[in-house]
Formats: C-alpha cells, structure tokens, sequence
C-alpha cells in the first residue's frame, strides 16, 4: 500500500469514529422536524430545540471536515484548501463547544447524570473553547506549530462522543449502567482521545525538529 493510500486511511478511520454520534444527530433532527411524540427523555430538546440543531450541525461539520485536516498530502499539495476550510472548522468548533456547554447548564439531566459528568461536560467544553481560542492566537501570530497542536487537541475532544460509543458499550452490552460506570466510561472516552492527540503532536514536533535540524547542515 502506497504512503498516500496510508495517508487516507487517517479521515477514513476518524468519520468512521464519529459516524454513530453523528447518525444519533441525524436521528434527533428528524425527531424535532417530524413533530415525534414528547417524552421525558426528548423534551428538553422540542422545548428550546436551537442549541441542539446547532451542536448536531456544527459537531457534524467540525468531526467530518477537521479529519481530513491530518491528510499530510492536503496541507502540502492544496495549502489553500486547508487554509479555507479552517476558516469553516474554527466557527463550527467554537459553535458545538458552546452549545454544548449551554445543553450542560440549561438541560434538565438526562439517566445517569450527576454532579461529577456535569462538572467534567463544564471542563471539557470550556477546554475546547480555550483550545480553538489559542489555535487561532497562534494562526494571527503565524506561529502555525502552535496553532496546529491546538487544534488536533480540539478535535480530539471534539470527537470524544465517538469514542464514548465504543467506552459505553460494554455497559450497554452487559447492562452495567449506572451513575458512576457512565462516568468512567465516559472520562475513558475523553482520555483516549486526550492520549492519542498527545502522542500524535509530541511525534509531529519531533519529525518537525528533526527536519529542521537536516535542513540546517551544510550541504556535503
């Protein structure tokens, strides 16, 4: 396989991700267009439905369109595609993260919520703002390093919704569901994700010093 079939396989893997969440999105938007009965469970959402249109759309976009960000071959052969899109992404990041807070404070609980995945959904969202906040300091600054860590860590707290369907679904499976097992399964998801974008930019600002280092030699 060659390294740009490779490279493809990056997207591939991170719609795949989020492809259930975004689907449960889908679902809820026919859900409040079709006029579906009220529940206890929907109808924080038919009564004040903008926040959570916004946060399906704007998560369907930030998930989707911020996975082909990580095609090397993209930033490489087609830099203004990368740069226009952002422009997308960022409003799209700031929109999902701040509806999502507001669905946290606002919403009446749904099963299984407490007061510990109330405050980390706070900390979680608040993270992700800051996070955009500093990846777009560092775009005006041209400091593209820096504005390129902060957005792979945006959007993998963006996408921890996706890997929460794979941290739940032992409960679901097993029927372990509880207060404090969503919880975990839920920390888990965020901190997944949390470690994987770690690795992934401590890998990049190697391979980036490494090539500076090279390009600095005297040619022999």
């Amino acid at each position: 396989m060659t390294q740009s079939r490779v490279e493809w396989l990056i997207p591939v893997g991170l719609i795949a991700l989020s492809i259930i969440p975004l689907l449960a999105g889908v679902v809820r938007l026919a859900e409040l267009s079709s006029g579906a009965t009220i529940t206890i469970e929907n109808a924080r959402f038919h009564e004040t439905p903008l926040p959570v249109v916004l946060h399906i759309f704007s998560s369907l976009i930030f998930c989707v369109l911020g996975a082909f960000q990580f095609v090397p071959n993209i930033r490489r052969k087609a830099p203004s595609w990368h740069k226009n899109s952002g422009r997308v992404l960022i409003p799209c990041g700031l929109i999902s993260a701040a509806s999502g807070l507001w669905m946290t404070q606002f919403y009446s609980g749904a099963e299984f919520n407490s007061p510990a995945l109330y405050w980390l959904r706070i900390t979680v969202g608040a993270a992700m703002l800051g996070a955009i906040s500093l990846s777009l300091i560092a775009i005006r600054n041209r400091n593209f390093t820096v504005h390129g860590v902060w957005m792979i860590r945006s959007y993998a707290l963006g996408l921890g919704a996706g890997t929460q369907v794979l941290t739940l679904l032992p409960l679901i499976i097993f029927q372990l569901g509880s207060v404090s097992t969503v919880f975990i399964s839920m920390v888990a998801g965020w901190g997944i994700n949390f470690l994987v974008a770690e690795w992934i930019i401590r890998k990049r600002l190697v391979v980036g010093k490494n090539n500076r280092v090279h390009h600095s030699l005297p040619a022999m």
